[in-house]
């Protein structure tokens, strides 16, 4: 069995270019995993290895690998940092132990950094910080450490200071053993030399050292109680304390280097392993029943225990498809079978992988504790349990946001329909936050997703890695159709011309319904006038004449129906007969119930900072968007409102420009309203132009 104090589940989370990724790259290299460093502006990073991070310079799915550092094992996950892949970033944070923010030394802590410490308060992740590129024009450690107080609202912990800014930086101050590493020129992480703290910086040294070790002790009385009576406390002990502290988020030990030159990598790995958790230290998983409520029974970090494990992450590569999942307890193990909670199926284990990035080694058997990938599970999704078929319990799921944009597509070809659907249907099983959806009124095939740039790559993957050409269509909304006004109507099909005829006579109400209450009907007929048996054949008439609305033939909601009255022929009555006698009367009728258009209104929920909310409620108002409320956050105001889908498309793009990049926007549908009167006329005129 494995030692689990030994290991630590780290994710690597940032705002885009704040160099993620190449603090990864360094951390393999000092760990011994790789021996020559791949750069990210070359496209050769080892953990970006699709085409199109090599060619954006940017990550798009978080990669899996792991190492070792002082006789422990981390596993570490580089995530992306642009918005639009957040996603990524909320479902690594969620089966990971700890974290390392890692923040640009001139850049500062930017929109996505605060996004992304929201993702990680909001998981209860500890997490160290690294302040990066130490070494480029601009830097400034202390104003980056004031923002990350004044920002974001958290408490760094200062553990190294800087030697030198910009081009004269060498390497750093540790605080707690007040010794100075000093990197040479030669670019090799192994280059440095322990030094006395410089002469201009032992005040400053001491200054901080001191605010270090107040806030150290404040996690232990005893110890306090002796540094107030002048006793200065062992290393170990403020070890102890700041490991505790850090694992209750009461702080974040800051640290500072330059990841591309080599410099400060090897104190960030001594804080991974000297202060973040490892599994058995964090919060134990809830168990939830299929309902989704909380059992009061926890996933325990332990071997021992049952199978739990929770499927984070569905990757389709050369190899096939790799299901990546975190096991919280028991040990899976090559050939067992699992249950999945959520299908409620069982599937055997078939292999099991540790990854590398792109390439893997393979294992018998994984435990509590690890994360791993296994290859070939079927119908395994993002947020799905697998346990052990005999103790079943679920893991709370993720819940991913609604997307926010959608398009149409179609592919060039006949012979590209079947190849794109192959392909949509793999890519939906990678990713939670893209959904593919076939229009029933215009056959079109929609696909959803979290932004513009989200989708672009999703085409970008479709025409590259899966070879389909495709047409990209303009962004359509789900309009319908209801009724304002209440009518009494009579009808009568008949058709007698000698043989069998056909006979059916009804007299009925129709009238609005609830909103929200769709199609509803109800008999209250009396006496044999209608013979009960016919009553199914008539709603069943109303009931599908509703799929086409007689404005622009949306589908047409919220629309009761009363059977009052009706009359009969024994011989030449049928089922058949009041079926096309009530979508007769349905024709007749609606015309005259005063039929108007409704548009979904969206839920809108804004994030900015304080400075633009004047513009950012302006312009919702010019989307004829209805403000519901402003609340003030540690880091900007958020403002709900609600305003229709029509006008809601480009959004992101624009709310970036008016909030310099820092704002973010959710929605998801809310309900359906009434369009303005030149709304409704603009949409049905152009409806009926592309149906001709």
């Amino acid at each position: 069995m494995t030692d689990l104090s030994l290991y630590r589940n780290i994710g690597i989370f940032a705002h885009v270019d704040a160099g993620k990724t190449t603090t990864t790259e360094r951390i393999l290299k000092l760990t011994g995993k790789i021996h020559k460093i791949g750069e990210v502006h070359d496209g050769a990073a080892t953990t970006d290895f699709m085409e199109q991070e090599q060619e954006r310079g940017i990550t798009i799915q978080s990669a899996a690998t792991s190492c070792e550092w002082n006789k422990h094992r981390l596993n570490i996950i580089d995530t992306p940092g642009h918005v639009d892949f957040t996603i990524e970033v909320y479902r690594s944070l969620k089966v990971l132990d700890g974290g390392v923010g890692v923040f640009c030394g001139s850049g500062g802590v930017e929109p996505q950094s605060e996004t992304n410490w929201r993702y990680a308060n909001d998981s209860e992740v500890a997490r160290i910080i690294l302040v990066n590129k130490l070494d480029r024009l601009g830097a400034d450690f202390y104003r980056v450490v004031k923002q990350i107080k004044d920002v974001l609202g958290a408490t760094p912990l200062v553990m190294v200071l800087p030697i030198g800014t910009e081009d004269e930086f060498v390497g750093v101050v540790d605080l707690l053993t007040r010794k100075a590493w000093v990197w040479d020129d030669s670019g090799d992480p192994t280059g440095y030399t322990l030094q006395d703290v410089p002469a201009d910086m032992v005040d400053k040294v001491e200054e901080y050292r001191e605010m270090l070790v107040e806030t150290a002790v404040e996690q232990d009385d005893d110890l306090m109680e002796k540094y107030l009576d002048g006793e200065v406390p062992s290393i170990e002990d403020l070890k102890r304390c700041i490991r505790k502290g850090t694992i209750h988020l009461d702080f974040f030990p800051t640290y500072c280097g330059s990841a591309f030159k080599n410099k400060g990598i090897q104190l960030v790995l001594d804080a991974v392993v000297d202060y973040l958790p490892n599994p058995t230290e964090v919060e134990p998983q809830p168990e939830v029943d299929l309902e989704g409520n909380e059992t009061g029974k926890f996933a325990i970090v332990d071997p021992a225990k049952p199978l739990r494990a929770l499927a984070f992450k569905i990757m389709d590569d050369r190899f096939g498809a790799l299901t990546f999942v975190r096991i919280y307890s028991g040990v899976l193990e090559k050939g067992m079978t699992v249950l999945n909670t959520f299908t409620g199926k069982t599937e055997r284990i078939g292999r099991i992988v540790e990854m590398h990035a792109d390439s893997r080694e393979e294992l018998s058997r994984a435990q509590a504790g690890d994360i791993v990938a296994v290859v070939g599970m079927k119908n395994v999704k993002t947020g799905h349990t697998l346990c052990d078929p005999k103790n079943p319990a679920t893991l709370e799921p993720m819940v991913f946001p609604a997307p926010v944009i959608a398009i149409a597509i179609a592919p060039k070809d006949k012979a590209g329909v079947e190849k794109m659907g192959i392909a949509l249907n793999k890519m939906v099983q990678e990713d939670p936050s893209f959904y593919v959806e076939t229009d029933e009124d215009s056959g079109e095939t929609i696909l959803k997703g979290m932004g513009e740039l989200h989708l672009d790559i999703k085409i970008d993957i479709l025409r590259r890695t899966h070879g389909v050409d495709v047409t990209v269509g303009k962004p359509q909304v789900a309009y319908r159709e209801t009724i304002t006004q209440r009518v009494e109507d009579s009808y009568t099909h008949k058709k007698q011309s000698g043989g069998s005829g056909q006979f059916g006579k009804i007299d009925y109400i129709i009238e609005p319904g609830e909103p929200g209450s769709g199609f509803q009907f109800e008999s209250v007929v009396v006496g044999g006038n209608v013979p009960k048996e016919y009553w199914p054949a008539i709603q069943k008439g109303f009931a599908t004449s509703m799929d086409k609305g007689v404005l622009a033939g949306f589908p047409c909601l919220d629309v009761k129906v009363i059977l009052t009255d009706g009359g009969f022929h024994a011989v030449d009555s049928s089922a058949i007969a009041f079926e096309i006698a009530a979508r007769g009367a349905y024709r007749q009728t609606i015309p005259k119930a005063g039929p108007q258009l409704i548009e979904p209104i969206m839920k809108v929920d804004v994030y900015t900072p304080e400075d633009h909310v004047g513009d950012v409620i302006g312009d919702l108002n010019r989307r004829r968007g209805m403000i519901k409320s402003q609340d003030t956050a540690a880091t900007g105001i958020r403002i709900k409102a609600e305003a229709p889908l029509s006008e809601m498309f480009g959004y992101i793009g624009d709310l970036r420009t008016m909030t310099s990049g820092r704002g973010q926007f959710s929605m998801e549908f809310s309900h359906y309203l009434p369009c303005p009167r030149n709304v409704a006329e603009e949409v049905i005129k152009e409806t009926l132009e592309r149906k001709k």
